[in-house]
């Protein structure tokens, strides 16, 4: 498995690489959930490359940069049994230099949800994804559905700017009492652990009430909002049953609607989705 950090070595890396080249763009501190989207990749591609990038531009001024957990080592070592032909590690002087000036920022989804709690999140986002499609060229890109609003954001880019890139989604990984896995799941203590469970009993509830005939999203958004209010530990920043293209908020659900939320527990911002009506 090669390794490679600067412009000019992955360029010259991807030249050597037969076929399809799929890609897994990720902020390191790897786990399942994570190496899920790599066999996706594998499946869609002849190639694989994984980059390693912890995106100072999608961070807020009071949110955990310097916290984030790190751990390359043990990414190596998850990537390499994961069969990945290719590592890029570029820093932060590589992807935004010295009068560094261009910036991608959509209109719409990302004044909403995410975005509406965490202003230019997204614009990090999308500037560093079309960085790392610039460079790299792959042919699918993988990202999890975990990040719902940010696979959103990807493919409205591509529509947008006529990227030749397809964008393929992996489903949530979750341990077996049904928390999503996150890196930033390090975070909490043992209590606090246990308490993350909410989120999950939270979507798993508002379903329940969804597939015994509830249309109402209202009835659905309060379903969730009351469930988290039950866990001492938790505080809630909001629920959400919206549109599952356009991510605006629904009156009533027809066929399908994303639920999602962000809530902290004790210190640490956890989020969390689920598609009703989903096929």
């Amino acid at each position: 498995m090669n390794q490679v950090s600067t412009i000019q070595e992955i360029r010259d890396a991807r030249k050597k690489l037969k076929g399809r080249v799929g890609l897994v763009p990720t902020m390191g501190y790897l786990h399942a959930g994570h190496i899920s989207l790599v066999e996706i990749a594998k499946q869609h591609s002849d190639e694989v490359i994984v980059s390693i990038f912890v995106n100072p531009s999608q961070f807020g001024p009071n949110e955990d940069l310097d916290a984030y957990p790190r751990n390359l080592e043990h990414d190596f070592e998850l990537l390499e049994q994961a069969g990945v032909d290719l590592v890029w590690l570029p820093t932060s002087e590589i992807m935004y230099p010295d009068n560094y000036q261009t910036w991608i920022d959509l209109d719409q989804i990302p004044q909403l949800l995410e975005g509406s709690q965490r202003p230019g999140h997204f614009k990090g986002v999308a500037t560093v994804v079309a960085k790392l499609f610039n460079v790299v060229k792959p042919g699918v890109a993988v990202f999890g559905q975990k990040d719902a609003q940010q696979v959103a954001v990807i493919k409205q880019m591509v529509r947008d700017l006529n990227m030749p890139v397809e964008i393929a989604v992996g489903a949530i990984i979750r341990e077996p009492d049904g928390l999503a896995m996150s890196s930033r799941n390090s975070y909490l203590d043992a209590k606090q652990r246990q308490a993350a469970t909410v989120l999950y009993q939270a979507l798993q509830n508002a379903q329940t009430k969804f597939q015994d005939g509830e249309r109402s999203a209202e009835a659905i958004r309060k379903t969730m909002t009351d469930t988290i209010n039950n866990e001492p530990l938790a505080k809630m920043e909001y629920v959400s049953c919206a549109n599952v293209d356009s991510l605006e908020e629904l009156e009533n659900i027809s066929t399908q609607a994303l639920l999602s939320m962000a809530v902290y527990v004790g210190q640490t911002r956890l989020i969390d989705n689920l598609v009703l009506g989903e096929e």
